[in-house]
């Protein structure tokens, strides 16, 4: 009864819900998402509609990202800052892959960890920062620690999930060929899992960049958070929207990384796509 309002390409209709994009247009049209984003900026800013107090203009915050750069030590800030949620993060990648490909095996270890962890993955990462500064002070310890919490339960239950979704045909057809129980997880469950696992450690990265700013604006010396936390302090707001770019522009980098690798190592996951 709804045949007649199947999208067709005699309907002239451009855009298709699930209809891939080529990749051509797909780079045209995130380009022109931020040429619009920085016209609109440009607008505000330098027609007055916002004081530049508030909202520095993009000249000025390139301007200031300069001398950050150039005569203020920045590049040490952002080689920090690197560090700590590549370090935080491998860290609770490490341990979470196989709890969590055992969690998704086997349902008794489910049973026994789940609850924990489910509770654990509720509670935010940052009202840790009193405690840790306690028990491991305003060093690198403590702010590896905040990025690993705020990581760790978030990765053990998807990657448990996604192991525990593996198609039961593949499953029954391993059983029936002979695979033993530890071939099952190592041929059939992880290499299954696997497309879906990179992805979720693609998302929880970008996680990861919110727990270490919020971590460097407590009790730091260095790092991007920081640098924002003493630019405030000096209504400085183009070093600050500097900052904010900065973050945001390596979390596309890496971004587009993951995805690079996962085209790479996983290229029958992309088909269909």
């Amino acid at each position: 009864m709804f045949a007649g309002f199947a999208p067709s390409a005699r309907d002239g209709q451009i855009v298709k819900p699930l209809t891939p994009v080529a990749s051509g247009a797909r780079i045209a049209l995130g380009v022109s998402f931020f040429v619009v984003f920085v016209a609109l900026w440009s607008v505000v800013t330098f027609g007055g509609l916002v004081s530049k107090t508030f909202l520095a203009d993009p000249v000025m915050m390139l301007k200031s990202g300069w001398v950050l750069l150039s005569q203020m030590g920045f590049g040490w800030d952002i080689g920090m800052t690197v560090w700590r949620v590549l370090g935080g993060f491998v860290l609770a990648a490490a341990l979470a892959l196989p709890l969590g490909v055992a969690m998704g095996a086997y349902k008794p270890i489910e049973a026994f960890f789940e609850p924990f962890v489910s509770f654990a993955r509720y509670l935010p990462a940052s009202a840790f920062i009193p405690l840790l500064i306690l028990w491991a002070g305003i060093g690198e310890a403590q702010k590896l620690a905040v990025i690993f919490i705020g990581s760790f339960f978030q990765l053990v239950l998807m990657i448990a999930v996604t192991v525990g979704n593996t198609r039961r045909d593949l499953v029954e057809a391993a059983y029936t060929l002979g695979v033993s129980d530890r071939n099952l997880i190592r041929r059939v469950l992880i290499p299954g899992a696997a497309p879906e696992i990179a992805e979720t450690l693609r998302m929880v990265l970008g996680w990861a960049w919110t727990y270490v700013i919020v971590a460097e604006l407590i009790g730091a010396s260095s790092g991007i958070g920081h640098m924002i936390t003493d630019s405030q302090a000096l209504l400085a707001t183009d070093q600050i929207i500097f900052g904010i770019i900065v973050i945001g522009l390596i979390g596309l980098v890496s971004d587009l990384l993951f995805k690079w690798a996962n085209r790479t190592f996983f290229p029958w996951a992309q088909l269909g796509r």
